[in-house]
């Protein structure tokens, strides 16, 4: 997915600077997901990573065409792309003929660590107006603006996944433990480009000219989508 939204990057940027565009620009951020639901609540209680592990700089183009002294229409594109693997916290790994299963690690020494790795990819298609109260000419011009946005999203699970909703009674000589069984997964919410869902989105910031025709722009962005995991993580 990360080279087929670079790809389409650069379309965008060829096809914006094509149609005579008024203000082209290439942009860095740092993404934070929000990542909230029962499918993350479980991942952050039982895994070694949390929320902000899934925090990291992105990428971005957006064409402005400007409707007067005052207000432009802004169309953008952004990328975002985050891999991290994590150790369960509480659980450690046996293999035997019948299979892997988890025991307690305040209990057991385990045979090997059991972890997985989770992929998330998002890249919102934003169409926004950008009001600029103060005009393009000062030294300092602050804006504002908002619109809709088409969200591309997925989500992948590749490594160990505990079955907590199958327990088994592990016994022996030494005493008791509630064990789990383990599998080999690889799941993924969605083939292809990935699941499209629909939102609004807001903004504001600083556009601090350097130069003559190069200005620094200075700003947050908010997100606010839809976009619940249905498919391979229910």
């Amino acid at each position: 997915m990360k080279k087929r939204l670079i790809a389409a990057m650069l379309v965008f940027g060829l096809v914006a600077g094509a149609a005579s565009a008024n203000i082209l620009t290439f942009k860095a951020g740092y993404f934070i997901p929000r990542l909230t639901g029962n499918f993350w609540d479980t991942e952050f209680e039982n895994m070694t990573y949390n929320k902000s592990s899934f925090q990291d700089a992105s990428i971005g183009i957006s064409y402005e065409a400007l409707l007067g002294r005052n207000l432009s229409v802004v169309v953008g594109f952004d990328a975002f792309r985050k891999t991290k693997a994590a150790l369960y916290k509480d659980y450690v790994g046996y293999s035997d003929s019948d299979g892997i299963y988890a025991f307690p690690a305040n209990a057991f020494r385990g045979q090997f660590e059991l972890k997985h790795s989770i992929s998330l990819a998002v890249a919102p298609i934003q169409l926004s107006f950008k009001w600029v109260p103060l005009g393009r000419r000062g030294n300092v011009s602050p804006y504002i603006g908002g619109g809709v946005h088409a969200m591309i999203w997925n989500v992948r699970m590749q490594g160990d996944m505990v079955d907590f909703g199958d327990e088994y009674v592990f016994e022996d000589p030494w005493g008791t433990a509630v064990v789990y069984p383990v599998y080999s997964v690889y799941a993924e919410e969605s083939e292809g480009i990935g699941r499209v869902s629909f939102g609004w989105q807001a903004f504001g910031g600083l556009m601090i000219p350097v130069g003559t025709r190069m200005t620094a722009d200075v700003g947050a962005q908010y997100f606010s989508c839809p976009a619940e995991l249905v498919n391979a993580f229910q």
